[in-house]
Protein backbone atom coordinates (compact mmCIF):
# COMPACT_ATOMS: atom_id res chain seq x y z
CA UNK A 1 0.00 0.00 0.00
CA UNK A 2 2.89 2.31 0.64
CA UNK A 3 4.15 1.82 -2.93
CA UNK A 4 0.75 2.52 -4.47
CA UNK A 5 0.47 5.73 -2.47
CA UNK A 6 3.69 7.05 -4.10
CA UNK A 7 2.93 6.07 -7.70
CA UNK A 8 0.34 8.76 -8.40
CA UNK A 9 2.41 11.68 -7.02
CA UNK A 10 5.51 10.44 -8.92
CA UNK A 11 3.56 10.19 -12.18
CA UNK A 12 2.02 13.64 -11.57
CA UNK A 13 5.47 15.14 -10.91
CA UNK A 14 6.89 13.48 -14.03
CA UNK A 15 4.06 14.74 -16.24
CA UNK A 16 4.31 18.21 -14.68
CA UNK A 17 8.09 18.25 -15.24
CA UNK A 18 7.65 17.13 -18.84
CA UNK A 19 5.15 19.88 -19.62
CA UNK A 20 7.17 22.45 -17.68
CA UNK A 21 10.32 21.64 -19.66
CA UNK A 22 8.52 21.87 -22.99
CA UNK A 23 6.76 25.07 -21.92
CA UNK A 24 10.16 26.71 -21.63
CA UNK A 25 12.31 24.92 -24.25
CA UNK A 26 9.89 23.34 -26.72
CA UNK A 27 9.30 24.27 -30.37
CA UNK A 28 6.42 26.51 -29.30
CA UNK A 29 7.79 27.40 -25.86
CA UNK A 30 8.74 30.70 -24.28
CA UNK A 31 12.30 30.69 -25.65
CA UNK A 32 11.04 30.06 -29.20
CA UNK A 33 8.48 32.83 -28.78
CA UNK A 34 11.16 35.34 -27.75
CA UNK A 35 13.29 34.34 -30.75
CA UNK A 36 10.33 34.73 -33.11
CA UNK A 37 9.52 38.13 -31.61
CA UNK A 38 13.05 39.41 -32.23
CA UNK A 39 13.00 38.03 -35.77
CA UNK A 40 9.62 39.73 -36.34
CA UNK A 41 11.11 43.11 -35.37
CA UNK A 42 14.04 42.65 -37.77
CA UNK A 43 11.73 41.65 -40.62
CA UNK A 44 9.38 44.59 -39.94
CA UNK A 45 12.35 46.96 -40.27
CA UNK A 46 13.35 45.30 -43.52
CA UNK A 47 9.77 45.54 -44.78
CA UNK A 48 9.69 49.27 -44.03
CA UNK A 49 12.87 49.75 -46.07
CA UNK A 50 11.47 47.74 -48.96
CA UNK A 51 8.27 49.80 -48.91
CA UNK A 52 10.35 52.99 -49.24
CA UNK A 53 12.23 51.51 -52.19
CA UNK A 54 8.93 50.49 -53.79
CA UNK A 55 7.51 53.99 -53.40
CA UNK A 56 10.63 55.54 -54.94
CA UNK A 57 10.49 53.13 -57.89
CA UNK A 58 6.78 53.78 -58.40
CA UNK A 59 7.46 57.52 -58.44
CA UNK A 60 10.23 57.07 -61.01
CA UNK A 61 8.03 54.85 -63.18
CA UNK A 62 5.20 57.40 -62.99
CA UNK A 63 7.58 60.04 -64.37
CA UNK A 64 8.30 57.80 -67.39
CA UNK A 65 4.64 57.07 -68.29
CA UNK A 66 3.56 58.43 -71.68
CA UNK A 67 0.67 60.50 -70.30
CA UNK A 68 2.97 62.60 -68.08
CA UNK A 69 6.44 62.05 -69.49
CA UNK A 70 9.13 64.13 -67.81
CA UNK A 71 11.71 65.04 -70.49
CA UNK A 72 14.51 65.49 -67.96
CA UNK A 73 13.88 62.05 -66.45
CA UNK A 74 13.77 60.46 -69.91
CA UNK A 75 17.01 62.18 -70.90
CA UNK A 76 18.72 61.15 -67.67
CA UNK A 77 17.72 57.48 -68.02
CA UNK A 78 18.64 57.34 -71.72
CA UNK A 79 22.09 58.78 -71.06
CA UNK A 80 22.69 56.41 -68.14
CA UNK A 81 21.61 53.33 -70.07
CA UNK A 82 23.34 54.21 -73.35
CA UNK A 83 26.41 55.73 -71.66
CA UNK A 84 26.31 58.74 -73.96
CA UNK A 85 26.60 62.50 -73.48
CA UNK A 86 25.70 65.53 -75.54
CA UNK A 87 28.68 67.27 -77.21
CA UNK A 88 27.98 70.47 -75.26
CA UNK A 89 27.80 68.72 -71.87
CA UNK A 90 30.54 69.16 -69.32
CA UNK A 91 31.59 65.79 -67.89
CA UNK A 92 33.30 65.70 -64.51
CA UNK A 93 35.19 62.49 -63.76
CA UNK A 94 35.51 61.42 -60.14
CA UNK A 95 38.27 59.29 -58.71
CA UNK A 96 37.21 56.14 -56.91
CA UNK A 97 37.21 56.62 -53.13
CA UNK A 98 39.44 53.60 -52.61
CA UNK A 99 42.30 55.14 -54.59
CA UNK A 100 44.76 57.18 -52.52
CA UNK A 101 44.97 60.87 -53.31
CA UNK A 102 48.19 61.29 -55.25
CA UNK A 103 49.82 64.70 -55.44
CA UNK A 104 50.22 65.57 -59.10
CA UNK A 105 52.75 68.28 -59.76
CA UNK A 106 54.04 69.94 -62.86
CA UNK A 107 57.62 69.93 -64.03
CA UNK A 108 60.11 70.52 -61.29
CA UNK A 109 61.60 74.03 -61.15
CA UNK A 110 64.80 72.96 -59.32
CA UNK A 111 66.89 72.80 -62.52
Amino acid sequence: MRLTALIFPLIACGVGGYFGYHLQNGDHGLAARAELQSRKEVLEGELAGLREVKQRLERDVALLRPDNLDPDMLDERARAILNLVHPDDLVMMKRPRSAPDAFISGPSSKH
